[in-house]
């Protein structure tokens, strides 16, 4: 059991049955009486968000994820197809569960697949991921006061802005966390 005072961004833990990851966290402190605790919590097995406020000196049951080393395969659908490549062993999980990742999946991009007791729960992305241009318009440089950009559409779906040399079947590096461009390869 933890303190929900010792609850920060992407700890997870159980509270009546479910769990969750905390997704933001905030302590505010009114005038009087007891410090609440304000968290944005992702539900684990149905990706639901919910806002919850608890009080200060509420506990909660912590818990620790295993994660291995799986490699992303292909969809068909709602379904998603992952091996283990320690044991080959191939598993697919819903949609639903990766409604963060799925602008950035890429065949054979190798990933860390976060399970609790044997569930798998999703999967956690890199940093960055390099992903191949496939519709940008021209780019024409005019007298701009700022650093002029365009928006581009990638191999994933994923639409980024870019600056205006980017051309199509440039891959681009993109910042998994926030969705922005950082470099070309």
């Amino acid at each position: 059991m933890i303190d929900v005072n010792e609850l920060r961004k992407g700890v997870t833990f159980t509270l009546d049955g479910e769990l969750y990851r905390v997704l933001q966290y905030q302590h505010y402190k009114p005038g009087r009486g007891n410090a609440v605790i304000r968290t944005k919590l992702r539900n684990l097995r149905t990706g639901a968000t919910l806002e919850k406020n608890f009080i200060s000196g509420d506990r909660v049951q912590d818990i620790r994820l295993d994660h291995q080393t799986v490699q992303y395969l292909y969809n068909d659908g709602d379904l998603y197809y992952f091996m283990d490549t320690k044991t080959f062993e191939q598993f697919p999980l819903p949609e639903a569960l990766l409604e963060d990742v799925k602008p950035y999946l890429v065949e054979n991009m190798e990933l860390e697949l976060s399970s609790y007791q044997g569930e798998p729960l999703g999967v956690e992305l890199p940093i960055t991921v390099d992903l191949r241009v496939v519709e940008a318009p021209p780019g024409f440089a005019g007298d701009t006061a700022s650093s002029p950009s365009k928006e581009v559409v990638l191999e994933t779906g994923l639409k980024v802005q870019v600056p205006l040399f980017i051309e199509v079947g440039d891959v681009v590096r993109i910042d998994t966390r926030d969705g922005r461009y950082v470099t070309r390869v």
